[in-house]
Formats: structure tokens, C-alpha cells, sequence
């Protein structure tokens, strides 16, 4: 019994009546045009449910019908905070009609919402109409109800039986509003096209957020492994002049990451605001020189004009060769480290190579996040990266194409 009355405390209920309520204006004003309402036939209640079908049809055909019947149905059969633009989607489109076929789903959704209406127009008139005169005739005795019969002494009948129309209206009521919000998400749901566009921009979203989560990870992972490197290395040789040197390594190194950080939260403020340019394969300089403060020997070859590289390349590369050198320090320490950057053939090839730390790592295991990083730009950028082990070295290749 008292899920029987939850309709009644609910405020969708009478949202959703109303909603529907309203959908009978369009065909009674019909009505009142032609065939007219004093005394209507079975004929004349044909003509009143069919008149209005080409008109809801016509209306379809105009792209903004479709967004006004869409924030309808959010603000009355979906109410709530879930129902706003901005929160949770209900699963109906404000969007402008775009194609053929949403005129044909608004067109039927406002052909249903009429005639809907309408039925519950009806239904609700005769409803009240009988609890009125059950009250009238309990309250006044014959005469008041009408038709109804009336026996003496029997008026608290009359007076338990009156709110049952009214229980039986509003039970009717929830059960249509409940089907007419399945049907406005059928109707009025988004698109094939507009389900695309919206997969697009989540798609957007999380490969920006895969992008600055890679940023972060490349530019303060390299300066924190620098940092613990050469803090390591100063407190072991005891040297005041060696510490002297690390202590400004390290300032420059957190210099530099703060100034990354900056960037990549001022892309995240979305202030309008450039972010400023990225470090490109040109300034590889201060990751080689940042690597050899950190006591590590850093042999470089660089072959081909750094300069001229596309901007994506040049800068994925820089960050695929700063994620390296963090790689070498975090597990090799401050080792012998090849490097060999190499620009022929419409290719970029990058070379880093180290001696295997000890215990060696697995060849072939996919490495941690810092690999998986350098994997995923390159294929990003049509090319590919490997790491193994090659002669007691640990040899990472990047091949990406210009």
C-alpha cells in the first residue's frame, strides 16, 4: 500500500500531468474552431483527435522546435537539479533539429505529446467530475450528483468513495507521465550524429588529460630524479666545492620544472592566455648538461639540423629523450650515457644508451610508465620506440617520421 501512494508525494508527478495537460491546448483550440464542443459526436471527437496531427507535423519542420520540446521535457518530466544543462543528462537532446530524421522523431513526439494530452485532458475531466458529484451528493443529498443514486442514510458512503477518482486519476497520471518520459528519451534522445560528437569531445578530453598527465609525470619526474642523484652523490663525496656544484644543478633543475609546472596549469586555469612554447629538441643542451651534473659521463652526438624539425616532433622528441635520462639515473645511476641524435631521410632517430644496472632488467616487459610514455608519443606520431638490451647496455631506439 504505501508504494501505491508514493505517486502522490512525488513532485514529478504532477510535473509530468501538467506537461501533458499542456499538450491538450493545441487540439482543444481546434475543437473550438471546428467541429466545435456543444454536444460533440463520435465523429466530431475523431476530427478533434485528427485535425491537429498535420499541424504538429508542420511545426516539426522548424530546427528549434526540437530544442524548445527537449528543455520541456528536461524541466518537467525530468525534474530536479539532474534535469539542468550542465549535470546529469537525462538522456534527452536540446540540440536544434540537424537532419530529416530528427524532424521525423520531433514530429512524432509531438503527434504523441497532443494526443496524450488530450486522453488525459479527458480522462481527468471525467475523474473529477465523479469525485465532485460523489462529494456534492454526500455533502447535499439527490440532486447534487447527478445520475448517481442516492439512499438515505448512506451519505458517509458517499463521502469514503469520493477520494477514490481522485487516487485513481493520479495513479493514471504517474503511469502516463512514466511512459512519456521513456518516450521523450526514444524521441527526443540525441542522434547517431550528435552521440559521435559527443564520444569526440570525451574522447578530446581524456587524450588532453592523458597529455598533461604525461607532462607532469616527464617534466617533475626528471627534475626530482636529478635532484635525489646529485643530493645522493654530494653527500657521499664530501666534497664542499662537488656539493657547491650540485646545490646549483639542483636550483636550476627545480627552476626549469617550476617553469613547466606553470605551463601546464595555466593551460589548465583555460585562462585565454598562451601557455608559452614547449621545450623543443633544440634545447636538448640542458637535459644533457642537467644529466652531467648529476655525475653522470654524457657522450652526444648530434647529426642534422635540430632547428628546422616540425614543432610536434621536435617537441615530443625533447620530452621522449628527458624521460630517457630520468630512466638511466632512476635505475642505472649516474652512469655512461650514449646519445646519438640523428636527422636523414625525412626521419628522426634517437639513440640513448647506458650500462645495464645491476640486477638487469627484463627485456621485453614493457618497462613502467616512463617506456609506456615514450611509447605511446611515438605511435602518436606515426613512428615507434624500442628498448632492449644489447651487449651489457640497455639500448632505447626512437624512430618517428618528419
Amino acid at each position: 500500500m504505501p508504494g501505491l501512494l508514493l505517486p502522490l508525494t512525488r513532485a514529478v508527478t504532477y510535473t509530468r500531468w501538467l506537461h501533458m495537460l499542456v499538450g491538450a491546448i493545441v487540439p482543444f483550440a481546434c475543437a473550438m474552431v471546428y467541429p466545435g464542443l456543444s454536444s460533440p459526436s463520435p465523429y466530431d471527437w475523431l476530427l478533434v483527435v485528427v485535425l491537429p496531427i498535420p499541424l504538429a507535423l508542420a511545426a516539426a519542420m522548424v530546427p528549434f522546435v526540437r530544442h524548445a520540446e527537449g528543455l520541456q521535457a528536461r524541466l518537467m518530466l525530468f525534474p530536479g537539479p539532474h534535469a539542468r544543462v550542465g549535470n546529469e543528462d537525462p538522456g534527452v537532446s536540446t540540440a536544434f533539429s540537424a537532419s530529416w530524421t530528427d524532424r521525423a522523431r520531433t514530429g512524432a513526439w509531438l503527434v504523441l505529446r497532443l494526443e496524450a494530452g488530450l486522453a488525459l485532458a479527458l480522462v481527468t475531466n471525467t475523474l473529477l467530475t465523479l469525485a465532485l458529484s460523489l462529494a456534492g451528493t454526500a455533502a447535499e443529498g439527490p440532486g447534487r450528483a447527478g445520475p448517481l443514486p442516492y439512499a438515505s442514510g448512506a451519505g458517509w458512503v458517499y463521502v469514503l468513495l469520493a477520494p477514490v477518482p481522485v487516487l485513481v486519476l493520479v495513479m493514471v497520471a504517474a503511469g502516463a507521465g512514466a511512459l512519456m518520459a521513456q518516450a521523450a528519451r526514444r524521441l527526443l534522445g540525441p542522434s547517431v550524429k550528435e552521440r559521435l560528437a559527443e564520444l569526440e569531445e570525451r574522447t578530446e578530453q581524456l587524450l588532453e588529460r592523458n597529455e598533461i598527465a604525461r607532462e607532469l609525470h616527464d617534466t617533475l619526474g626528471h627534475a626530482l630524479t636529478l635532484a635525489v642523484v646529485q643530493a645522493g652523490a654530494a653527500r657521499a663525496a664530501g666534497d664542499p666545492d662537488f656539493t657547491d656544484r650540485a646545490l646549483e644543478a639542483i636550483e636550476e633543475t627545480g627552476r626549469a620544472a617550476l617553469e613547466d609546472l606553470d605551463r601546464v596549469l595555466l593551460v589548465l586555469r583555460e585562462t585565454g592566455q598562451p601557455a608559452g612554447a614547449r621545450p623543443a629538441l633544440d634545447e636538448a643542451g640542458r637535459l644533457l648538461d642537467s644529466a652531467r651534473s648529476s655525475g653522470a659521463q654524457v657522450d652526444a652526438e648530434v647529426t642534422g639540423p635540430l632547428e628546422h624539425l616540425p614543432g610536434p616532433v621536435s617537441r615530443e622528441a625533447y620530452r621522449m629523450l628527458q624521460e630517457a635520462l630520468t630512466n638511466v639515473l632512476r635505475h642505472a645511476g649516474p652512469v655512461r650515457i650514449g646519445v646519438r641524435i640523428t636527422v636523414e631521410a625525412a626521419r628522426l632517430r634517437l639513440e640513448v644508451r647506458n650500462p645495464l644496472p645491476d640486477p638487469a632488467p627484463v627485456a621485453g616487459t614493457g618497462g613502467g610508465r616512463g617506456l609506456r610514455g615514450i611509447r605511446e608519443r611515438a605511435a602518436l606520431l606515426g613512428g615507434e620506440a624500442k628498448a632492449e638490451q644489447h651487449g651489457g647496455h640497455w639500448l632505447l631506439h626512437v624512430d618517428l617520421p618528419l
